[in-house]
């Protein structure tokens, strides 16, 4: 299977600058995975597809404010640093730009020294890892210092940093936003809580794939990063509960649908754990845990478009992008929705 069968023509004007002034106004794309039939909806239609029982799992990752502009100690040279995940106390992973001016024991300040960062380890493709010195609370600094990692695509500023965050958004680590979820208003989830759905939280630090473009021919050839995930014993049980009455899970967003895909891959079953997954998720994978996934329309020859057409058929997938890009939907990050029922 090549990485060309999942390319598709998109005109750039269609790729979304700026999220909507409403979250839930966005448009919905609802696609039968059986038949590849579709509707054009809105977000906030979403709850009339959504069934007392089911299970709606989300993701509540918190975006950090990730990315970091400074100087190196010596040259003054400018230096720009993306942290992507925490590899022990101050020590963190990160990618930078330009690589070839940082090598080991590098110096990097932010803020006029407020905080500084010396390179302990050179990695390739630009990963290195730094070990951060700061007086105070690290994530208090990086609030004042750092910006939202906002996708290379989108090259307008972002007004409001909260519009790069789900309204659930919790346990901080990301190094993006898990970008189906951004469609969610706290009054759209009340109301689906009050048709019976259930809501369930877990969590998926989305980090350095979500970057990275597919550089193989072969599909099979490309290989994920890890991401850390946690689910707890009360999701378990919930989404054990769910299955066993025969009612549906649905997955909001990739980033949740492989966290739930690793898990009964590794045990069969639900269950309280945490852990590294670089699951990769493509044509031929049997789905062993959702039923149905919310999600946004994604790069041409991207892992997630791969995923998508693994739930739906590829013919289907590409054919529906197809009729978005006709029906002039607004593509990526801060773009439409669909939904795979």
């Amino acid at each position: 299977m090549t990485v060309e069968e999942f390319n598709y023509d998109l005109p750039s004007e269609l790729i979304a600058q700026t999220p909507l002034k409403k979250r839930d106004e966005s448009r919905l794309m609802v696609l039968d995975k059986k038949t590849g039939e579709v509707e054009h909806k809105h977000f906030k239609d979403i709850i009339s597809y959504l069934e007392p029982g089911d299970t709606l799992v989300l993701n509540d990752t918190k975006v950090l404010p990730a990315r970091l502009y400074g100087e190196k100690e010596d040259t003054k040279a400018m230096i720009e640093v993306l942290l992507l995940k925490d590899v022990e106390g101050d020590t963190w992973e990160c990618l930078v730009k330009p690589a070839r001016r940082i090598k080991l024991g590098t110096v990097v300040s932010f803020g006029n020294g407020k905080l500084k960062a010396t390179c302990v380890f050179v990695g390739e493709e630009g990963i290195r890892h730094f070990t951060f010195s700061y007086q105070g609370i690290f994530m208090e600094v990086l609030e004042e210092l750092g910006t939202m990692p906002l996708p290379p695509y989108i090259h307008e500023q972002l007004q409001d940093q909260s519009r790069y965050q789900t309204v659930y958004a919790k346990e901080v680590g990301s190094a993006a936003a898990p970008t189906a979820g951004l469609h969610f208003t706290k009054e759209l989830l009340a109301a689906i809580e009050k048709k019976g759905v259930h809501l369930a939280y877990i969590t998926l630090h989305v980090g350095l794939g979500t970057f990275r473009p597919v550089n193989v021919e072969k599909v099979e050839d490309h290989e994920m990063h890890s991401e850390y995930y946690h689910m707890s014993k009360e999701v378990a049980e919930l989404l054990t509960k769910t299955k066993k009455e025969g009612h549906r899970i649905i997955s909001v967003g990739t980033t949740s649908t492989r966290t739930l895909e690793t898990i009964m891959t590794l045990y069969g079953e639900f269950r309280e754990c945490s852990g590294w997954t670089n699951i990769f998720i493509y044509p031929g994978y049997q789905f062993k845990a959702i039923d149905c996934l919310i999600t946004n329309f994604h790069l041409p020859k991207s892992t997630l478009v791969m995923l998508v057409s693994a739930l739906a058929g590829k013919d289907h997938i590409l054919n529906a992008y197809k009729i978005a890009v006709k029906e002039k939907y607004r593509f990526f990050s801060f773009g439409d929705a669909m939904f795979i029922k």
